[in-house]
């Protein structure tokens, strides 16, 4: 009786054991799959974060591409005028910067023209500083000695010396003047007076003219 109950126990604990053993292997491995769970989920974590980073990135350079445009559509004068070919549509990019580029050409031709324009008055400038000093000299010399040489020459000789001097001075001049405008007529006066009026020339000139009028019968 003892030895069949020792055998019945034995039976028990063995049939108890294979049950223990087979729900064992039924039941998943948890700890495994939470780390891979947690793993996998990490890596789309970072994922979404780059591609949130990218899609910020991105929009901010188009903001900052729009302002740009934006703000030559503001200075740019050209874009705030309506183009009656396109109506009230907005600009487009591509039209923005061509007009841009229009404008800026524009302005470095304006920029030439005022520079040539103000050397052209530097030269009038200078030959208005000359005249001023030479008749400062004259008027000078004549408040010195205002009685000198006073009804000595006729006005007939003086008009011929005068006479002489300008047809000498015509010749030049004629030759050197355009009268196509009156700007040009003004450079080529100014142009010709730093030429052809230098005090060596015209020294040359009236002394020339003074031995022509001297044998000459007054």
């Amino acid at each position: 009786a003892l030895f069949m109950e020792n055998a019945r126990k034995s039976n028990i604990v063995s049939r108890a054991n294979s049950i223990g053993s087979t729900s064992a292997s039924s039941v998943p491995n948890t700890d495994d799959e939470d780390s891979d769970y947690h793993q996998e989920s990490y890596k789309e974590s970072y994922k979404d974060r780059r591609r949130r980073a990218h899609t910020q990135a991105e929009q901010k350079r188009r903001e900052a591409i729009k302002k740009g445009y934006d703000d030559l559509q503001a200075i740019v004068p050209t874009c705030e005028q309506q183009d009656f070919s396109i109506g009230s549509q907005k600009l487009s990019k591509a039209l923005v910067l061509q007009k841009t580029i229009d404008y800026i050409q524009f302005l470095h031709k304006e920029k030439k023209k005022q520079e040539e324009e103000v050397s052209t008055l530097r030269k009038d400038m200078m030959a208005l500083k000359i005249m001023k000093a030479n008749y400062e000299q004259i008027v000078k010399a004549h408040q010195d000695n205002p009685d000198e040489g006073k009804n000595q020459v006729s006005d007939e000789v003086k008009f011929n010396v005068f006479q002489g001097i300008m047809d000498s001075l015509f010749q030049s001049f004629n030759a050197s003047i355009s009268v196509t405008s009156f700007q040009e007529l003004s450079a080529c006066v100014f142009s010709w007076i730093e030429e052809h009026c230098k005090p060596q020339m015209l020294q040359d000139i009236v002394i020339g003219v003074l031995h022509q009028l001297k044998s000459q019968p007054y």
